[in-house]
């Protein structure tokens, strides 16, 4: 029951999300859609969480009647250093959700009173502890953009069905933990847009179920790790698996992760704000992860989780620097500059706890290609970093139809085999897209820890093995498919075929001798015993029919007379069988 009433609750939220997208469309398309409406939910949630947690002090204090979103600005302002200690930000109550809201229909300055008070939210962190996680979190927010509007007055009409929109949203309380409907928001309005928008939705999506699959993989069963990383974070999807699949208080250290894309950096620190995760639990920086890393300083990561972009360009060795970068210099060799790939991986090694698990989204090319390639991949065999490859079903992700791999990579191995599990045929089919079920997810995750010999399935490959296949970590060269074609026995099939033709030769012989019959019949009758013939020509038509209509009837299977007068009596022959499986 109460999952009907989740789902209900989850159709509801889709429904007014998909209101809002018919309320603003032809003014706001797509990606641009997305910002604003992550944006209004995101400054709707600090509005109520804010509210929420001062409410909720005073109200154990005894002052029952006391709401925060009634007070002067003069006598909330008193609170704001402790707040901004506390939560990371401040609003003044004018400036909360709900009181904007209330207001906006008969503000004629909306959008400038909107700019205001979103910077006035991200100055209140500066100074603090806070001061990164708020910078510049509003700026993909344009209340000024002519997208919204050729006029202030267009614009602002927009502005006031975007607050009301996201104000009707039944998003629960808080106490009752469905702040994950925000959450649930977000991910519903990232794969609503990913899968509309292409390559470029795909860059920045990861679909639930390859984050879950991923996640389960680099977790390793463990009930808590120490912090969870991921070098090209996107807008923290996965990051955040780990809190759903742990329990955020279960990774002490908290979610890192680094984006280059600053639209979709900020959406990542949203993403956060959005699912709970306090300020202080979570440390996003805006770089390129593989030229300007920026967790240099901080502890090795248990678990690492990544997707990142597939064969894109970057420096290599037109940067005389990075052959020496302590992350790519002990494989002695730099990834392609045409596909960054391998350095993703090298990065994401160096950053790994001696007790971690990393699991990477791979394309598949990098598994089998040579040069620089190959040389990475030595390194990593020879060094027994490679734990397990896992092939993938083909059009998982938005925007591609690759049947992508998952590398897993560990540095404190009990032996040196390596995992191959072909999973291309774990997936359901929903409309253009493959997709994961929970069975799936638990078959791979159940091979991973078992480490099971099944044949079709999973391999476990020595080292001397995959040496001695030239380094190459393709899953099709260690696990074979099964053929499910029909094996047919020849033997049998030429004897099959022998009977047939030899049936077919009793049956024209029967033809034959009835036709000659007919035509000797007419030589020798004459006019006078015409009569004597017509009686004999219904006789040598039947059985003709007879013969025809056994054929019809039991195809070459028909054991024929040897004359049309014994064709009735026959027996039928059981039709022949097939070839069965092997």
């Amino acid at each position: 029951m109460a999952d009907n009433k989740k789902e209900q609750e989850r159709d509801d939220l889709h429904k007014a999300i998909w209101g809002i997208a018919d309320d603003l469309r032809g003014a706001v398309d797509g990606w641009d859609f997305k910002q604003y409406v992550l944006g209004f939910m995101f400054y709707r949630y600090i509005s109520e969480n804010l509210t929420n947690y001062i409410n909720a002090g005073e109200h154990a204090a005894g002052h029952s009647s006391f709401d925060y979103a009634k007070l002067s600005d003069d006598e909330a302002e008193s609170a704001r250093n402790g707040l901004v200690k506390e939560k990371g930000f401040f609003i003044l109550p004018s400036e909360l959700f709900c009181n904007v809201r209330k207001r906006a229909d008969k503000d004629e300055n909306l959008n400038e009173t909107l700019e205001r008070i979103f910077n006035h939210i991200e100055e209140s962190a500066k100074g603090s502890e806070s001061e990164s996680d708020f910078a510049g979190l509003f700026d993909d927010i344009d209340v000024n953009s002519n997208k919204l509007g050729s006029s202030v007055i267009k614009r602002n009409e927009k502005l006031v069905k975007l607050l009301n929109g996201i104000g009707d949203m039944k998003l629960g309380n808080y106490q009752d933990n469905t702040i994950d409907a925000f959450g649930d928001a977000y991910e519903y309005l990232m794969s609503m847009y990913a899968s509309s928008a292409g390559k470029s939705g795909g860059e920045f999506y990861t679909p639930q179920e390859v984050s879950e699959l991923l996640t389960r993989l680099a977790v390793g069963g463990k009930k808590q790790i120490n912090k969870i990383y991921d070098p090209a974070c996107g807008s923290g999807s996965l990051l955040l698996k780990a809190a759903k699949i742990l329990g955020k208080e279960n990774v002490r250290l908290g979610f890192f992760g680094q984006e280059i894309n600053i639209t979709t950096y900020n959406l990542c620190r949203i993403n956060m704000f959005l699912h709970d995760i306090p300020f202080d639990k979570f440390d996003i920086a805006c770089e390129d992860t593989l030229i300007s890393p920026q967790h240099w300083d901080d502890e090795p990561f248990e678990a690492i989780v990544s997707n990142p972009p597939y064969s894109i360009h970057w420096a290599g060795d037109e940067n005389p620097l990075l052959i020496n970068d302590p992350r790519y210099s002990p494989a002695g060799v730099l990834a392609p500059k045409k596909a960054a790939d391998m350095a993703f991986i090298m990065h994401s090694l160096s950053w790994l706890a001696n007790n971690g698990t990393a699991a990477i989204v791979c394309f598949p090319g990098i598994m089998y290609r040579g040069g620089a390639e190959k040389k990475i991949r030595k390194y990593l065999i020879d060094n027994n970093y490679v734990d397990c490859v896992i092939q993938l079903p083909d059009n998982l992700f938005f925007g591609t139809s690759i049947a992508t791999c998952i590398l897993v990579l560990k540095k404190g191995k009990a032996d040196n085999s390596i995992l191959f599990i072909d999973a291309s045929k774990e997936c359901i089919k929903v409309t253009n897209n493959n997709k994961l079920t929970d069975e799936n997810i638990d078959n791979i995750v159940n091979e991973f820890v078992s480490r099971e010999e099944k044949a079709h399935y999973a391999h476990r490959a020595s080292y001397d093995e995959v040496a001695e296949n030239d380094y190459n970590l393709s899953v099709s060269s260690y696990v074979t498919p099964e053929d499910r074609r029909e094996i047919i026995d020849i033997v049998k099939l030429n004897a099959e075929l022998k009977e047939i033709v030899a049936r077919e030769q009793v049956l024209r012989d029967a033809i034959d001798k009835i036709v000659a019959e007919i035509e000797g019949a007419d030589n020798t009758i004459g006019q006078s015993n015409r009569l004597a013939y017509e009686k004999h020509e219904p006789k040598a038509i039947s059985d003709v029919n007879k013969l025809i209509d056994n054929t019809v009837q039991t195809g070459s299977g028909m054991a024929i007379a040897d004359n049309p007068e014994k064709s009735e009596k026959s027996e039928s022959v059981p039709k022949h069988s097939k070839g069965k499986r092997a």
